[in-house]
């Protein structure tokens, strides 16, 4: 038999089949459809798939199967999909938990975390933009007639595409999310829906949830949902941003000091958390902004709307959007993840060096409360700011030459993770773009 709470929800909302639901190295969804019948296998031993046929999972054509182990305190109702459930799932081979299962990676070192009374509690603000297809199959935005030169918080942008943010909205609410904001962001076709923080294992699941449901509402209303980091290069690209802070066994705030001297009520341990993410920026860069595409976002540089959200720079300051760390006064805001990365493997990344950090009682140096967006590489070198990296390529270098994240989330995902970008990247290279037909076919 179900526990009883599993089948009250079941009963409550008519679920007929649930998806057993996981993320590959990318933090792309799979599934499978399963009867509610079933249900008890999947929690127990787990709906298998063959693991050579998922992105990055370490497997071969002959290996064992991947069986996706069902967590029945994760099944909510999938609001989009009358009479579906959606279980999350985390990879086992041999009856053991998966080292290259993202999900499994994080609850690892949100175990460590626990081990010292703490839990990271994270809100994360997805970006996303609306798009169409024209009929010669070009994107095309939305709404057309959302075309300002400074479109952020725009009422009639906003507004004409509130059918779309509303259904999203209203699907997220039934299941646990508390959406207290909805705005046009500074890009055409640009949006950001707030809703409250969780602990950062639940926040993960619910970011994974929230895409899928904006992929599917968006088709079903023949638009696309995109969280691709820069869909236009003149324009902000599309961020998430990781708020965080720990919490103590009562729920006290650990990272928050109203005594402290900056005036931005930070503790030590929150100090020496930050300081954890700076000394490893440029190697957190290729979780955090995953993608080719994510460096045309992390430049040195402003959008056209004379405004840009992406950090560059490596270093701190106090309520700052234009460092990698922002204080917004007691808590932290990690600004480098983008809205294509895999949240379980950012998120697990992020508690790595933080805990480096405390671990080591590192000092984030003296913060910078400069607009660096106006400053010249010159002037940025002679305050000692490092710039983050600039390309996938350089990124996957941070991150080898990092040995921290081998050593405490596994040198088989992370090993794996540097491999398949390096292939990413040398596809990129090897594209003959537009851009250079145009420039080099009668250039000689």
């Amino acid at each position: 038999m179900l526990p009883a709470e599993t089948q009250r929800i079941i009963d409550q909302f008519g679920i007929k089949y649930v998806l057993a639901q996981f993320v590959d190295i990318h933090g792309s969804a799979k599934t499978k459809s399963v009867p509610v019948s079933g249900l008890k296998m999947v929690a127990e031993e787990g709906a298998g798939f063959a693991g050579f046929a998922i992105c990055g999972m370490g497997m071969q054509p002959h290996g064992p199967d991947f069986m996706a182990r069902g967590d029945l305190g994760t099944l909510i109702p999938v609001p989009w999909q009358p009479g579906y459930g959606r279980v999350v799932c985390v990879g086992h081979v041999g009856g053991k938990p998966w080292p290259y299962d993202s999900r499994h990676v994080l609850q690892q070192q949100v175990q460590r975390l626990a081990d010292k009374g703490w839990t990271l509690n994270t809100g994360l603000e997805p970006e996303f933009s609306l798009f169409r297809r024209d009929e010669a199959g070009k994107l095309q935005l939305v709404d057309a007639s959302d075309n300002l030169d400074k479109p952020c918080y725009d009422y009639k942008g906003l507004s004409r595409s509130r059918l779309f943010l509303e259904r999203l909205t209203e699907a997220l609410q039934p299941v646990g999310f508390d959406i207290y904001q909805i705005d046009h962001e500074d890009a055409n076709g640009q949006f950001e829906i707030n809703y409250t923080y969780s602990d950062a294992l639940e926040s993960a699941d619910r970011f994974t949830f929230f895409r899928m449901a904006a992929g599917e509402i968006a088709n079903d209303l023949g638009m696309i949902c995109s969280f691709m980091p820069k869909p236009d290069p003149k324009r902000a690209g599309n961020g998430m941003h990781f708020h965080l802070s720990l919490a103590s066994s009562t729920n006290k705030n650990l990272f928050h000091d109203p005594a402290d001297s900056s005036g931005m009520g930070l503790s030590k341990l929150a100090y020496h958390f930050a300081a954890g993410l700076l000394a490893h920026g440029p190697a957190l860069c290729a979780f955090a902004a995953p993608t080719v595409n994510s460096y045309k976002r992390l430049v040195v540089g402003r959008s056209l709307s004379g405004a840009t959200w992406a950090p560059a720079f490596v270093t701190y300051g106090a309520n700052n959007r234009s460092a990698m760390v922002r204080i917004p006064y007691g808590r932290l805001e990690f600004r480098l993840p983008d809205a294509g990365c895999n949240p379980y493997l950012v998120t697990a990344a992020i508690i790595a060096a933080g805990l480096d950090g405390i671990d080591r009682q590192l000092e984030p140096g003296e913060m910078c409360n400069e607009n660096l967006y106006t400053l010249s590489l010159e002037e940025i070198a002679a305050r000692g700011i490092k710039t983050l990296p600039q390309s996938l390529k350089e990124a996957a270098d941070a991150l080898e030459a990092d040995p921290l994240f081998r050593e405490v989330l596994g040198a088989e995902i992370v090993d794996e993770f540097i491999t398949l970008k390096r292939m990413e990247w040398v596809e990129y290279s090897r594209h003959v773009s537009d851009w250079e037909i145009q420039r080099y076919t009668e250039f000689f």
